[in-house]
């Protein structure tokens, strides 16, 4: 059977932009001047960001007030915090009925990609919209928050991390979201292999979340590089895939591509099913100027809209 989100030559897919706007806990407050200038829950951190090519919209003073600064350094999400003020570290955050623990580490990152917000509300629309209970599995799921919206609405899920403390974060937030009845399986493990095994034992799942990093390491020292293993991630999904599955979702930061690179490969992974295909950007928008920070690439396929 075709693939409805097939296309054809000279009509290219469109490349969406999808904002994250309603959150409460979180704000981009500005950007200029190479960073961004946030909010995360009562916090205001100063963190790089190399689009951000124009002059901040905000006074001096305003960005002065940030509680911490992330000094980044040449390795990749290298750096380290600079404190201004004191932080109680973690905080709680919440968005809809999800609730999580932010953090600084010795990481630029704190613990939630807000710009992933729209992707946890889709999901959520894809779950309950499936007439049935879904089995879904999230690869390189971190801090779990797209794990949690996917239990929140019903499915049995399954999240796969190669991170201890990651997964020990994740199942902490779960409990913060009152989900601690939900069936959610926490698996540390590299997600190739998983999925040859999940495969040998017939497991197959409907949905599929995919948050792949540019580079990493599994628990035991796989390498995990992206254009290089991608391909190979995909094809090995196809066999746990269930025979009518829901949805499926891949985020990439980071990396040198256009979201059409995404587009099509799941276009083809997915071309003996019945869907849909769209892809674009996550974007963040600015609360100062209204200007709009992309933070990364995606493509979502859904067999229910």
């Amino acid at each position: 059977m075709q693939n409805k989100g097939s296309t054809s030559v000279g009509n290219p897919p469109l490349i969406r932009l999808l904002t994250s706007d309603q959150w409460e806990d979180y704000e981009l407050l500005d950007s200029g001047s190479g960073s961004k200038l946030e909010r995360f829950g009562k916090y205001k951190f100063i963190r790089h960001e190399h689009q951000a090519i124009w002059e901040p919209a905000l006074s001096q003073s305003e960005w002065d007030a940030a509680d911490a600064v992330f000094v980044a350094s040449s390795e990749e999400s290298g750096g380290k915090w600079q404190f201004r003020r004191g932080i109680e570290v973690p905080w709680k955050m919440r968005y809809k009925k999800l609730s999580f623990m932010a953090r600084t580490s010795n990481s630029r990152h704190l613990g939630v990609f807000p710009e992933q917000a729209s992707h946890w509300d889709w999901i959520q629309m894809q779950v309950r919209s499936a007439g049935k209970v879904a089995r879904v599995l999230n690869l390189f799921g971190y801090t779990g928050l797209a794990s949690l919206a996917a239990a929140e609405a019903g499915a049995h899920v399954t999240q796969v991390d190669a991170s201890k403390k990651a997964t020990q974060y994740a199942k902490e937030n779960q409990q913060l979201s009152g989900l601690g009845d939900k069936p959610i399986r926490w698996i540390i493990d590299d997600a190739v292999k998983f999925i040859k095994r999940e495969a040998r034992r017939e497991v197959r799942y409907d949905g599929i979340i995919l948050d792949p990093p540019k580079f990493g390491r599994g628990p035991k020292g796989e390498v995990w590089e992206f254009f290089k293993m991608l391909p190979y991630l995909l094809d090995e999904i196809k066999s746990i895939l269930s025979p009518r599955p829901i949805f499926l979702v891949i985020t990439a930061y980071a990396i040198r591509a256009s979201a059409l690179s995404l587009h099509y490969a799941i276009e083809e992974m997915m071309a003996s099913f019945h869907g849909d295909v769209s892809c674009g950007e996550l974007v963040m928008r600015e609360k100062s100027a209204g200007r709009i920070l992309s933070m990364a690439i995606y493509a979502r396929w859904s067999s229910i809209g």
